[in-house]
């Protein structure tokens, strides 16, 4: 399981032009599936992205996760983080989910981040054309992957 984490003051996403997932101060979570990803990876992941300490504290070091600044998550399902460029220009997708595969783990992902937040958590459409917009803060951008636990 893959997520790029980016530390947000607003973030929306949009399908067909109506925007289906709103946030304010927060973490846009954007997640990609592989078919042999466990629970064991979901619930890492989910534990890692709501602990993560990427907020300021009042002297301006980043010391609080989006629970101590009482922020919000928005998660996007995006296949595209497995992306292989080995063989020439054309990314493969074939480290992804599909799917079939890839929908109950996504949902089973987002009730995870929901358990640890302790909040509901914003999403976009599964499978569908969206439009993610954001104000990126920082600008703070992470890279986790629950094969390397970093």
């Amino acid at each position: 399981m893959r997520a790029l984490i980016q530390r947000v003051r607003e973030a929306s996403v949009s399908v067909d032009g109506r925007v289906v997932g709103a946030i304010g101060i927060g973490l846009v979570v954007l997640a990609a599936m592989a078919e042999d990803d466990t629970d064991a990876d979901r619930d890492w992941l989910a534990r890692k992205v709501v602990a993560l300490r990427i907020f300021d504290d009042r002297e301006g070091v980043m010391n609080r996760s989006v629970v101590d600044v009482a922020g919000t998550i928005l998660a996007v399902s995006q296949f595209t983080l497995y992306a292989s460029t080995k063989k020439g220009n054309r990314p493969s997708w074939s480290g992804a989910a599909p799917p079939e595969i890839a929908q109950p783990k996504f949902a089973a992902f987002v009730a995870a981040l929901e358990r640890e937040a302790g909040k509901a958590v914003a999403t976009g459409v599964f499978g569908a054309g969206m439009q993610v917009a954001l104000v990126n803060d920082g600008p703070v951008t992470i890279w986790l992957d629950s094969r390397q636990r970093e």
